[in-house]
């Protein structure tokens, strides 16, 4: 199959180079200039584990090429896929479909022949609906169709969740567009590694945003539990054990921590909500979830305080990992950035250090001292608050660290480390969700 990737974000270049290794001839289109030399040179414009090799193997064997050109990019395109930016819109939460209903227009206009379009990027329900009204303005004769194929990606985990996927899901109208799909996903089905669920077009959009937000209330539950396992003398990994041996509950998305970040919660709970409110349908606990993972990133920063005896003024604090999750240099949304600029505010001096995310850190903080290393951030200061669970920050020499330290204060905010083995090292340790 010839497939059109439109945007080489996230999304668009995970995705390209997945399908292209599918064996799929596949052409990633962005308008971006500099952004496609870099891809010309195997330099990625994203941080994610193998991205870098996936790529370069599958241009080396043709099947994968990246172009400023859309009208040259689509151009004999069995399926076009858009994976365009739908970020939130200013002022109201909406999802903003501008950059997708342009990509459609352009899409349409170029075209030269029947293909099917996909609404890869994550979108409202109806979005689909207003697309192919774009289809039927421009080239109603064209035989063009259009189905939504939302994302189920894990940034720093990407590849393989395409490649072995939970499910994929294809919303579509249409048994031509349907029958497009199945053969561009039948490599998944000759090794058995995932259903591929049809349902209408509508049903896969909403399909999306309620995982995300479902996820979302999950975290922010067991959050909840975890303040009150500090105040009732209970331990929350132990409770989160307990309760994710049920099967109907599950142990992923069950530790406890300063609350979730990045591209797809925090917005996609949004335009969820704006979506209930436009058709007066209150989904009540996705907004008690937004609102309580809100405050809940500020509270950690005063958590952080508080352990270091209420006052931080003319202290300085080191603080371990800055994206909203290992393996990624995403910042969007990141606990580290409320907690810091809480400690700040309290006129505390931060000391920070991120494997990849240090050069994104520096665009959305201000008065940090950047490090190359976490023992570096340790130096002479007050107090290590690990906020971003990498997996180098789980083998730290906790003996070297209270060398380095002025005092012995290990706030573990993703209790990575057991208060037996910080005690043995001579830290006191503050957990989350511990007695």
């Amino acid at each position: 199959m010839r497939i059109a990737m439109i945007g080489t974000g996230y999304v668009g270049l995970v995705s390209g180079a997945c399908f292209s290794d599918f064996g799929h001839d596949v052409v990633c289109v962005d308008k971006d200039v500099r952004k496609i030399e870099l891809l010309h040179q195997n330099v990625m414009p994203i941080y994610e584990p193998g991205l870098a090799e996936l790529v370069a193997s599958n241009v080396k064997a043709g099947r994968l090429s990246f172009t400023t050109d859309l009208a040259e990019g689509v151009k004999g395109a069995d399926a076009v896929f858009i994976a365009v930016g739908t970020p939130s819109r200013r002022g109201d939460g909406h999802a903003d479909l501008s950059y997708v209903f342009a990509a459609a227009e352009e899409i349409v206009a170029a075209l030269d022949g029947p293909a099917v379009i996909v609404t890869k990027s994550t979108v409202p329900v109806g979005t689909g609906d207003e697309v192919e009204r774009i289809v039927a303005r421009i080239a109603p004769d064209k035989g063009i169709t259009v189905v939504s194929n939302p994302e189920f990606l894990r940034e720093g985990a990407a590849i393989e969740d395409f490649k072995r996927p939970d499910r994929v899901v294809v919303g579509s109208e249409n048994e031509t567009a349907s029958q497009v799909m199945r053969d561009i996903y039948r490599p998944l089905s000759l090794n058995q590694s995932a259903p591929v669920l049809f349902t209408g077009r509508r049903t896969a959009e909403l399909i999306k945003y309620a995982a995300n937000a479902f996820l979302a209330v999950k975290i922010t539950f067991i959050n909840e539990i975890a303040d009150l396992c500090e105040q009732v003398g209970a331990d929350v990994q132990e409770v989160s054990r307990g309760i994710g041996m049920d099967n109907r509950i599950g142990r992923k998305f069950l530790n406890a921590g300063p609350g979730y970040g990045g591209s797809c919660f925090p917005k996609d709970t949004l335009a969820l909500l704006k979506t209930a409110d436009d058709n007066e349908t209150p989904l009540r606990i996705v907004e008690a979830t937004v609102r309580v993972n809100d405050t809940r990133k500020r509270a950690m920063g005063r958590k952080v305080i508080k352990a270091m005896g209420g006052d931080v003024r003319g202290k300085t604090v080191a603080i371990l990992g800055l994206t909203f999750k290992p393996n990624t240099d995403d910042m969007r949304d990141a606990p580290s950035i409320a907690i810091i600029q809480t400690l700040q505010d309290a006129g505390a001096t931060v000391r920070a250090y991120d494997p990849e995310g240090v050069e994104q850190a520096k665009t959305v903080l201000s008065d940090v001292t950047f490090c190359s290393s976490g023992y570096e951030a340790a130096d002479q200061a007050d107090a290590l608050v690990i906020v971003t669970e990498w997996d180098e920050f789980r083998a730290l020499d906790l003996a070297r660290m209270k060398t380095l330290l002025k005092q012995p204060l290990l706030l573990d905010l993703r209790n990575i480390y057991p208060v037996e083995e910080a005690r043995r090292a001579g830290f006191e340790l503050v957990g989350v969700g511990k007695p």
